[in-house]
């Protein structure tokens, strides 16, 4: 297992079509990369993970294994960020490759299939403390979300889309001469509002094309994911 040092690095819609009511998804998150030796497992678990109904699984692969011989064709320094950003959370002094964080609060060692499904089981069982709604409306997605609990402090509304399959050969570096099956990774993460819960939550954003669209509303500052849903 590879550690890195933690360098501290609105419009309302009108006549949406009905295409997702989604709630009580768990959100996986892998931090990954085609140059770690040790993340194919966990790229496989993710795989699996991507096929559950109750689970919205997410690759974010990272860059900072590229030096190692090999640049990883997907990976975005915005998601070492946002590694990053979780360890700072977390309070840890290091961020690793494979690493899955779930549901924004739990951070696991990418390929202990186990642990991830103790941590997504107990998250499915929990209440949500926000009940959210998606839809597609042509190049956009209208998100409507109300709290359970009035106002939860500050939150962020992100729409994420990612490429559900791509397989890749690698030339070089750790992983030298296999070929790789890569699912739901990430190509975009954007952030799209902020909401406290005090009122009901009602913004479209733009989400064009065919690729799944993902809503998910977390704590500030890299906080527990509080609701998710996708439009596949």
């Amino acid at each position: 297992m590879r550690h890195f040092f933690l360098a501290l690095a609105l419009i309302g819609a009108v006549g949406a079509t009905p295409a997702a009511a989604q709630n009580n998804k768990v959100v996986v998150e892998l931090f990954t990369s085609q140059g770690c030796s040790s993340c194919p497992p966990a790229d496989a678990l993710l795989h699996d993970l991507a096929d559950r109904s109750d689970v919205i699984a997410l690759a974010l692969h990272v860059d900072y294994w590229d030096y190692l011989g090999w640049k990883d064709s997907f990976a975005k320094n915005s998601h070492t960020q946002r590694q990053h950003r979780y360890a700072q959370a977390a309070n840890a002094t290091t961020v690793y490759t494979p690493q899955m964080v779930i549901q924004g609060k739990h951070h696991v060692i990418g390929s202990k299939g186990m642990q991830v499904m103790d941590h997504v089981l107990a998250q499915k069982a929990a209440a949500d403390p926000v009940d959210i709604t998606i839809a597609r409306n042509g190049g956009n997605v209208q998100i409507n979300a109300t709290s359970k609990a009035g106002r939860l402090g500050n939150m962020l509304v992100q729409v994420v889309r990612y490429s559900p399959e791509e397989t890749v050969a690698i030339r070089r570096g750790e992983n030298a001469g296999k070929t790789l099956r890569y699912n739901n990774i990430v190509t975009s993460w954007e952030a799209v509002g902020r909401w406290n819960g005090a009122s009901t939550l009602a913004i479209t954003a733009a989400a064009g094309g065919s690729d799944p669209i993902v809503v998910i509303i977390q704590g500030d500052r890299n906080g527990p994911i509080l609701a998710a849903a996708e439009i596949r």
